[in-house]
């Protein structure tokens, strides 16, 4: 099942010569649905595409998985207004989820229920202070110019999120583009599980700004970098602190500022303003 992740919408362009009527591509956006054993879990604004991606990077980087192992068999199902992953666990997989979703439980319309459902939301961070990753200058600058030259469909729009998987020497070995940069990242974890890449060999590059959430999903891959083009807010950097996470960003050409952990960055001159 496949839904086209752009369309092309007609715009009225105002230029300096004058106002014509032009086509456009546009990027879709759709309601996609994470279902557990016949129940929703989340539901999320997403593109059309790399749904099995997404299956499995968002349950790893929730951690309701450990491994794509424990999932056995993902269904993705049409439903005209949006697209319902169905997602069906192993016995001790489902059975550690159940009990999960039935301690965070609680009355409907209560927001964040409980002290239960305030520490899923600021669950501790993975550590990967042991990952031996070591950047230079060159890196940062590379690793952003890579993640731009493989993103076909924020060249189309410049309206979607990407989030890379760069190894030094390597490259972008991976790479996902979303509507959502939550979305990017869950469907590189995906991605990066399937092909059997050790997380702790590069650095997550995202095209948006770093908020604790991106922090949280990139340690769950294993890595312990994230370069990022925008800004971090004040609990990504101390999460990254406390993960032992190198978190660059604001990256503009050779310009950077290293926010958390600079001393996996061995070469270059940057602000540390954490």
């Amino acid at each position: 099942m496949t839904r086209p992740p752009l369309t092309s919408t007609t715009r009225l362009a105002r230029r300096d010569t004058g106002t014509t009527a032009a086509a456009r591509m546009v990027p879709e956006e759709t309601p996609v649905a994470l279902s557990f054993a016949g129940t929703t879990h989340a539901v999320m604004m997403a593109s059309p595409a790399d749904f099995e991606d997404f299956a499995i990077g968002f349950s790893l980087t929730e951690g309701i998985i450990a491994s794509p192992e424990e999932i056995d068999t993902i269904t993705v199902e049409d439903h005209g207004a949006g697209i319902d992953i169905q997602i069906r666990l192993k016995d001790s997989a489902n059975t550690r989820f159940e009990q999960r979703r039935r301690r965070l439980a609680g009355p409907v319309g209560c927001g964040l229920c409980g002290i239960e459902s305030i520490e899923e939301a600021m669950r501790s961070v993975e550590s990967v202070a042991a990952a031996t990753l070591v950047l230079d200058a060159a890196d940062i600058t590379r690793s952003v110019l890579l993640l731009s030259k493989v993103q076909p469909l924020h060249a189309k729009t410049g309206a979607v999120h990407a989030a890379g998987f760069y190894v030094p020497g390597q490259g972008i070995v991976l790479a996902r583009e979303d509507v959502g940069r939550h979305n990017a990242l869950d469907k590189l974890a995906g991605a990066l599980a399937k092909a059997g890449v050790d997380g702790t060999t590069g650095a997550v590059v995202v095209t948006s700004r770093v908020s604790v959430e991106m922090v949280q999903k990139t340690a769950s891959i294993g890595s312990p970098a994230i370069i990022a083009v925008s800004a971090p807010t004040a609990l990504a950097i101390r999460t990254a602190e406390e993960a032992g996470m190198t978190l660059v960003a604001l990256v503009r050409g050779e310009e950077f500022d290293i926010f958390a952990h600079p001393e996996r960055v061995t070469t270059g001159e940057a602000r540390h303003v954490a």
